[in-house]
C-alpha cells in the first residue's frame, strides 16, 4: 500500500527579507537557443558539494523568477539553476509573448535538452553533488517537472511540483520500478481555479494505483507561491538529503 503524506498548512507565515547580502542569480546564454539563470548561495564554499535545485518557472514568467524564490527557500543550502521555458503567447488576444512549457512531443524534447544542458553547465562551474539534484517547478513548470522527472527518474534525487498537476498523455510510468523510488513533493492550493481539488484527487488516485508514494502539502492561499510553501520546499529537500545517499546516474550519461 503506498504511503500518502497529507498535511494542511493554513497559517500565512511571512518571512522577513534577509538583512545581509546574497549573490543574485547569474545569467548564462550557455547554449545556442538556451538561456538560464544560476543562483549562488550566500558564502558559497567551493570545497562543499552542494545539492542542486533545477527550477522551472511558472506560466508566462522566465528564468528570473529564481531571484525571488530562492531567498525564501534558502540563501545558503543550495546552488540553483533555472532554464528559460519555450516562447509562447500568454496575453489576451495572443498579443504578448512569454515563456512556458508546452506539452507536445517536440517541445518536451527541447525542454529536456535545455534542462540537462543547464545542469551540465552548472556542475562544471560549481561544486555540485550529482546524487542530490532536485527538479522543481511552479504551475505549468511543476507539470513539466513531473513530466521530465517521471520520464528520467534515475537522474534526480526528487521532484517537486508547486501548484502544477500531473501531465496527461505519454508514458509517465514507463520506468515504474524507478519511479516508485523517486521522492515526490506536491504542494497544492485549496480551491485553486487552475488546479482544482477534483483534479488533485484524480492525480492522487492515479499515483496510488501505481503504488507511488508522494508527500502532499495543502495550503489556503490561492494559486500563489507563498513563503510557507517555499519554506516547506527547503524542509522537504533537507529531509531527503539526510536520508542514505541514493545511487543515481549523472545527466551527462543521457
Amino acid at each position: 500500500m503506498p504511503r500518502i503524506q497529507h498535511s494542511v498548512s493554513i497559517q500565512k507565515t511571512q518571512f522577513a527579507e534577509p538583512t545581509f547580502s546574497f549573490q543574485p542569480p547569474l545569467f548564462y546564454p550557455a547554449f545556442q537557443d538556451t538561456v538560464h539563470a544560476v543562483f549562488v548561495p550566500h558564502k558559497y564554499t567551493p570545497g562543499y558539494a552542494y545539492p542542486l535545485i533545477v527550477w522551472l518557472h511558472g506560466h508566462g514568467s522566465d528564468e528570473r523568477q529564481l531571484r525571488s524564490i530562492m531567498p525564501k527557500v534558502s540563501i545558503q543550502n543550495y546552488v540553483a539553476v533555472a532554464p528559460r521555458g519555450v516562447c509562447i503567447k500568454v496575453a489576451v488576444d495572443n498579443e504578448k509573448e512569454g515563456y512556458g512549457w508546452p506539452q507536445d512531443s517536440e517541445h518536451i524534447a527541447q525542454v529536456e535538452r535545455n534542462i540537462f544542458d543547464a545542469i551540465e553547465v552548472t556542475v562544471q562551474k560549481f561544486n555540485i553533488c550529482r546524487q542530490r539534484i532536485f527538479l522543481a517547478g511552479y504551475d505549468t513548470g511543476g507539470t513539466m517537472a513531473f513530466r521530465v522527472a517521471l520520464s528520467h527518474p534515475q537522474y534526480f534525487a526528487g521532484v517537486l511540483s508547486l501548484c502544477g498537476a500531473l501531465p496527461s498523455g505519454g508514458k509517465l510510468f514507463g520506468n515504474l520500478s524507478l519511479v516508485r523510488k523517486l521522492p515526490i513533493f506536491l504542494a497544492v492550493d485549496h480551491n485553486s481555479y487552475y488546479y482544482p481539488d477534483h483534479q488533485v484527487c484524480k492525480n492522487l488516485r492515479l499515483l496510488h494505483t501505481a503504488c507511488i508514494s508522494i508527500t502532499l502539502r495543502q495550503y489556503l492561499y490561492g494559486h500563489n507561491l507563498m513563503d510557507q510553501m517555499l519554506a516547506d520546499v527547503n524542509r522537504w529537500i533537507m529531509e531527503q538529503i539526510n536520508l542514505p545517499c541514493p545511487s543515481l546516474k549523472s545527466p551527462d550519461q543521457l
